[in-house]
């Protein structure tokens, strides 16, 4: 029996115009109520931003926001990770000598990003990051707890970044990407799968009974930890490898499709 479904958003259950089939979803919402399914939204992005895609049931669902960093569920502060102040200035450094990476320094309160950051960067930022500040620097006395790393590189040397940071911060952060040259560094071991285990805890529910979607490297661990792990279809390689089933595409509301099978709405 299914008692947890949760999916990740970009490239996920979003389309590329970064919208759902509200209608569709209210109705598998209801049936996902009425069998008493929970619902977590499991995303890179930030929590302001996800629980703007669901306005009329945000205070009832769980968001496991920022890879894991940040766990929300009915509103509840289930968990926050935190980067010591000591790390902070040395992604700050070592960041300020990469001149092809962009950076978002990701707080429980907001994001912040440099001023010498470009116009178009920031912008399409603030489609992920609600609560983003463009500040003149970056340190470790502005009053907010950080907990996420988010940078841009360019698109054809991802694998080159991750390769650098993770050599750089080895033991201390680590590198997943979301595609499109988006790398996160986030703490070692807070993944979205340990968000998931936070629920797990809350509700006693087993990883037999979880259901998981996602398409991306930030989607490895989710995907491997439970019984039911859905790979899209439009997926990178290392999230298929993952999996152990495979939705639809997004642009096919692959994620709707699958819940109305496992959850035996009648069409």
């Amino acid at each position: 029996m299914i008692k947890l479904m949760a999916v990740d958003m970009d490239g996920t259950f979003l389309t590329s115009e970064k919208t759902y089939n509200r209608a569709r979803f209210t109705d598998i919402y209801a049936e996902m109520k009425r069998q008493d399914v929970k619902f977590v939204v499991a995303s890179g992005n930030q929590y302001y931003q996800l629980k703007s895609f669901f306005p009329e049931i945000a205070k009832e669902i769980s968001f496991v926001a920022e890879n894991g960093a940040l766990v929300i569920s009915e509103e509840e502060e289930l968990f926050c990770g935190q980067m010591s102040d000591e790390l902070v200035i040395d992604v700050l450094d070592f960041m300020s000598k990469q001149p092809d990476v962009s950076m978002i320094m990701c707080g429980r309160k907001s994001a912040y990003t440099h001023e010498k950051e470009s116009v178009e960067f920031v912008e399409s930022s603030r489609k992920y990051y609600h609560r983003l500040q463009v500040v003149p620097e970056i340190t470790t006395t502005i009053d907010d707890i950080f907990f996420k790393v988010a940078t841009n590189v360019p698109k054809d040397q991802t694998e080159e970044f991750i390769t650098l940071f993770n050599h750089h911060f080895s033991g201390r952060l680590t590198a997943v990407t979301s595609g499109h040259g988006d790398i996160d560094l986030i703490i070692p071991g807070l993944h979205k799968a340990n968000g998931l285990q936070l629920l797990q805890e809350k509700w006693q529910i087993d990883p037999s009974e979880m259901v998981t979607f996602g398409d991306g490297g930030n989607d490895v661990e989710m995907l491997r930890h439970v019984k039911y792990g859905y790979a899209m279809a439009n997926a990178s390689e290392r999230a298929k490898e993952a999996a152990s089933f495979f939705a639809p595409s997004n642009e096919d509301e692959g994620v709707l499709v699958v819940m109305e099978e496992m959850l035996k709405i009648r069409k």
